[in-house]
Formats: C-alpha cells, sequence, structure tokens
C-alpha cells in the first residue's frame, strides 16, 4: 500500500491528518480512537478518498478508458490490459474507502450531529464526501454494503444494498444536509484541514449541486431518470466554479502524488516502464493538434509522442522510453469534480431534457475549462469551439448524437484528471464507442478491445468483481461471476 502510506505521512507532514484507523479492518469501530478530532478524521478521509480515486483507481481507470496501456518491455499490469483481473484486485481499494473514508466521515458526523455542537456546517462537508464515496464504490462494484454498513462489530456481514436503492438516498442525503445548514448555517472550523475546499461551505454547496446533477444523468438510461429534477438544478445554476482538487502534495518521497509514487518514481516506486500512451487518445489529440496532448503525456526519449493501440505491447520490444507517457509529477492535484465536467454535465442535461437549448454554450465552456485545468489556456480553446473548429458543436443533431459531441469531449478532458470517472461514463454512455480492431478512427474518439483480451468480441469490462477479501469474510456476499455484468445504471442498448 504504497500510495496510501506515501499520503498518509504527507498530510502527517503539514498538519492536518492523524490515523484514526490502524488496521483498516472494515469491521472495526471507527468511533473510538484514542486522539481524534472531526478536522483530523476530515482531513484523513479526504486523503483515503484521494489514495484510491488519484492511486489505484487512477490506474485501473486509465488503462479501461484507454488513456494508457502496458509498455512492451514491463509487465505489472498485463492482467489489466488484458482484462484477466483476478477477485483480490479490489481488495485494496475496498478496505480503504470503507474503513478509511466511510469510517472516518462517519465519526464526523457523528460528533457534528451531537446535540452541543450541532454543527452543520461540519454535517454539510462530511455528508458530501460520504456521498461521494460510496457512488463510486457502486459505479465500480455494483451493490454494496450501505444500509448495515460501518456497523463495526455488531455486524461482520452487512448485507449488500441494490446501487438503485443506494443511489435514491444519495439524493436524499444531500437534500437534507444542504437544508440542515441553511436553516442554521454554522461554520466548519475545518480551514485547511479541508484540503478541497478549506471549509468554505459556499464552495461545497456548489459541490453538492454538481454531484447531484452528476448523479442525475448517471440515471438517465434507466427509469429513475428524473427530468423536473434535472431541470431545477439547472434553473439555480449553482454549480462548482473551482476545481474540486486535493492539491497539497509536496516533492519529498513521502509527500508525492499517489500514482507517480507508486507507478513512475524510481525506486520504491516502479519507475516508470510500465505506463505508455494508448493511441485511442493520443491519436484523438495529434488528429486535431489539440495543445491538451502536451499535457497529458511526456514524449519520448527522442522527443516524439508515439503510443501503441491498446494491448498491443505483446508485438513490440521498446522500452517504456521510447514511446509517450502519463504525464503525472509529484505535485499533479487529484480531481473528485472539475469545472469542465460540470459544464459537460450542464450541456448533457440541457440536451436530454431542454431540447438543446444553451448546450452549445456549456459544451464551449467545458472545453475552455478543460484547456485551463490543464494549464494549456483557455482562451486556446476558442478555435477548437468556434465555427469550423475541430470540436465545434452541431446543434440539432439527434439527442444521441449531440450527446456524443459531450461524452467524446469529456473522455478527452478527464485524462489524469479523474481516470475512474471517465470509464464510468464510457460504459454508462458507450461513447467513446468500442469497435473492432481496424475499423477504429481515433480522429472521431473510437475505442478497441484490447489487442490481448479474453474477453470475446468487442465486449470490455463493465464492473470489477467483488474484493475476495471481503466475499471470503461476509457470508452476504457472494462473488459475481463475469467483469461483463453490469451496474444498475447500465441500461443503454
Amino acid at each position: 500500500m504504497k500510495n496510501i502510506s506515501t499520503l498518509l505521512t504527507l498530510i502527517f507532514s503539514i498538519g492536518v491528518f492523524t490515523s484514526c484507523d490502524g488496521d483498516l479492518d472494515v469491521n472495526t469501530d471507527p468511533n473510538s480512537p484514542a486522539n481524534i478530532t472531526p478536522a483530523l478524521a476530515l482531513a484523513s478521509s479526504e486523503a483515503s478518498i484521494i489514495a484510491m480515486t488519484g492511486g489505484e483507481f487512477a490506474n485501473l481507470g486509465g488503462f479501461y478508458a484507454q488513456y494508457h496501456t502496458q509498455s512492451p518491455s514491463a509487465g505489472q499490469y498485463d492482467a489489466i490490459d488484458q482484462y484477466n483481473l483476478s477477485t483480490s484486485f479490489g481488495d485494496r481499494a475496498w478496505v480503504e474507502l470503507y474503513s478509511g473514508a466511510l469510517n472516518d466521515l462517519n465519526y464526523v458526523l457523528t460528533e457534528a450531529n451531537k446535540p452541543e455542537n450541532n454543527n452543520t456546517g461540519q454535517n454539510l462537508i462530511a455528508t458530501l464526501l460520504q456521498v461521494y464515496t460510496y457512488q463510486v464504490l457502486v459505479d465500480v462494484f455494483g451493490d454494496v454494503p450501505y444500509t448495515e454498513a460501518l456497523g463495526g462489530v455488531s455486524n461482520f456481514n452487512p448485507k449488500p444494498t441494490p446501487g438503485d436503492e443506494i443511489y435514491k438516498d444519495l439524493l436524499v442525503k444531500i437534500d437534507a444536509a444542504v437544508a440542515k445548514y441553511n436553516a442554521n448555517p454554522v461554520a466548519s472550523g475545518f480551514g485547511t484541514q479541508d484540503v478541497i475546499y478549506n471549509g468554505d461551505a459556499a464552495s461545497w454547496i456548489k459541490f453538492a449541486n454538481t454531484l447531484k446533477l452528476k448523479i442525475y444523468l448517471r440515471m438517465a438510461y434507466t427509469s429513475l431518470a428524473n427530468p423536473a429534477a434535472v431541470q431545477a438544478l439547472l434553473a439555480q445554476n449553482n454549480f462548482i466554479t473551482a476545481d474540486a482538487a486535493f492539491a497539497k502534495f509536496g516533492t519529498a518521497v513521502a509527500q508525492q502524488n499517489p500514482f507517480y509514487a507508486v507507478n513512475l518514481r524510481p525506486s520504491p516506486g516502479l519507475g516508470d516502464i510500465n505506463h505508455i500512451a494508448s493511441n485511442t487518445l493520443l491519436q484523438f489529440y495529434a488528429s486535431h493538434n489539440d495543445p491538451r496532448r502536451t499535457a497529458v503525456y511526456r514524449a519520448s526519449n527522442t522527443g516524439a509522442y508515439v503510443g501503441l493501440d491498446q494491448g498491443n505491447g505483446e508485438n513490440f520490444t521498446n522500452t517504456a522510453v521510447s514511446y509517450a507517457r502519463p504525464n503525472v509529477g509529484t505535485q499533479t492535484p487529484v480531481y473528485l469534480l472539475t469545472v469542465a465536467e460540470s459544464n459537460f454535465l450542464q450541456a448533457e442535461a440541457l440536451i436530454r431534457y431542454s431540447g438543446q437549448a444553451g448546450a452549445k454554450a456549456k459544451y464551449d465552456l467545458g472545453v475552455a475549462s478543460s484547456f485551463a485545468t490543464y494549464g494549456v489556456g483557455a482562451a486556446n480553446a476558442a478555435p477548437f469551439t468556434a465555427a469550423g473548429g475541430a470540436y465545434e458543436f452541431v446543434a440539432g443533431l439527434p439527442t444521441e448524437q449531440a450527446i456524443r459531441q459531450v461524452i467524446v469531449q469529456k473522455w478527452a478532458s478527464l485524462a489524469n484528471v479523474n481516470n475512474i470517472e471517465a470509464y464510468i461514463e464510457t460504459t454508462r454512455t458507450k461513447f467513446p464507442e468500442v469497435v473492432t480492431f481496424g475499423s477504429q478512427d481515433y480522429a472521431k474518439g473510437n475505442r478497441i478491445p484490447s489487442r490481448t483480451s479474453i474477453l470475446t468480441g468487442n465486449a470490455v469490462p463493465s464492473i470489477l468483481f467483488y474484493p475476495q477479501n471481503e466475499v471470503d469474510r461476509n457470508i452476504n456476499i457472494t462473488q459475481r461471476t463475469s467483469i461483463t455484468q453490469k451496474v444498475w445504471w447500465d441500461q443503454k442498448n
């Protein structure tokens, strides 16, 4: 768990973290630590979340969204590229998110809601982070313990709650936390120990609205789609205006970005030998002369931006330095939500539920915001989205074709930003499409089945196995038979 220990040392070193969970056992009681405060527990939970979304899941999502592929000269992640995951793959993420993030947040909520405290600001922030974490768990594992979760020694065998029921309750929890704060606004007092928004309630309420929009759109192809609720959110127009990012990394060994620390750092990291650019995204950027290419990837040792078709590393013998590689550094932030993603969510919502009115403006802002997040200049997006530009939004197309424009740009905006979100969105929308190798058009935005896939036809993974450790100790969890089974919201043909 090198990425976890790195982050925990980092947060401790900047004075905002103390561990409140020693052995990370899902079934231990998180509410009786010897020395802990809500602010320290909040910082601990954020560290756990970004360690997984920016580390373990960034690695997985990058392969599955086809941002990077396995280098020919190494084999650390062959199983991921082959869609040949073991049932133990999710052990670490499951434990860290339940025993780390969710238990720490449960402690914050317990303290915040004591009558003598009644801290509605702390309740707001902790609730939103719990909702975010549970959504990630559902989106990658399907039905997970929820109503019976976090019971400690009182329940060693929490039953999974159906994903659709979890989603409905997450929306209820967001509304309740916001309403409670608005009725009695109490400052959280978290300050810089909230590494995301420094305890600023107004920013967290914007986050709440953006998170709600994401949840509603995740349900767009299901019977729970709620156009009226989406339109109400759009009418409020109170979404994030600053990226929700963890940007406290340092350059010292114990302070680095979790993906960098494990995969790109020399010993004790893996030494930058496994990840090279997938042609799926690299050629999309290259075909349009997109400046994000040099932000997402580092050039080869000869200064070239060369990649491989997904999974094709076994057919070549060059080392990783002969290819473009992920441009993740020691201090690269980890993002929970970005302004670009928010604008793309709004654009999709306007296409689905408002006859496309205003969708182009939000789409254009999404592209510009993505350029800004990558540091290549928001103004530089204008020629791309202008009439005749490579990324011009074409209005009036049938709904799914119009949405495709948005999702392909969202996919292009999430590389090294939130890789697991990109994979989840490709699963939900089926964009960019998976097409038979040889028929792909990378300039248009197409994915291919990995060239080393163990699955048949054009199948790609759509869910993870339950962690085998949890299956072994929880009698109410039954291992699924395939990673081509579907999360509950995955209902688009």
